[in-house]
């Protein structure tokens, strides 16, 4: 009753092509990926950050009893 069937979804993709053209859809495609792409780095680089200064808080205490 309030599903969207299978020609309805092909149906909205023909208009979104037609309205849009492929060019500009692959321009579309191609600049979300780049953005999905730069947040997954973000996120790493962030997760790999946090690695190292938890590593280095760990060493630092180790280093004193040495002395």
């Amino acid at each position: 009753m309030g599903g969207v069937s299978l020609w309805q979804l092909l149906i909205i993709l023909v208009i979104i092509v037609l309205l849009f053209g492929t060019k500009r859809l692959r321009n579309i495609g191609s600049d979300l990926g780049s953005a999905v792409k730069g947040f997954k780095k973000s996120v790493t680089d962030e997760d790999v950050e946090k690695k190292e200064l938890d590593q280095k808080k760990e060493q630092a205490p180790d280093q004193t009893k040495d002395k």
